[in-house]
């Protein structure tokens, strides 16, 4: 019988390292800027079913369109704390400012 891989395992047998925080925060990575800390989390398109405005932007995130989940990674960071960006809206963040006030 043929052996199974099993990618992404590390030799201790745990979760690769990537995925420990992503376990804990719903499949999220953590990032760093001049801005602060934030979790990020990938949204595809096909699990995109509602109409957001993108903070960077400020144009509507129409359903079905890939984008981003932001919040602030300390504790404090709550539901109401969440914003949907366009990735090239995060990621040119530290170019030009939210258009948009909350």
């Amino acid at each position: 019988m043929p052996r199974r891989n099993r990618p992404g395992r590390r030799s201790d047998g745990g979760p690769p390292p990537e995925r420990e925080l992503g376990a804990a925060t719903g499949w999220a990575r953590a990032e760093s800027g001049a801005d602060g800390d934030w979790l990020v989390r990938t949204v595809p398109g096909s699990q995109a079913t509602k109409v957001y405005r993108c903070p960077g932007c400020d144009h509507e995130i129409r359903p079905g369109t890939p984008h981003l989940v932001v919040w602030p990674a300390d504790e404090t960071g709550s539901v109401a704390d969440r914003r949907h960006w366009h990735r090239a809206c995060w990621e040119a963040r530290a170019r030009r400012r939210p258009s948009r006030r909350y």
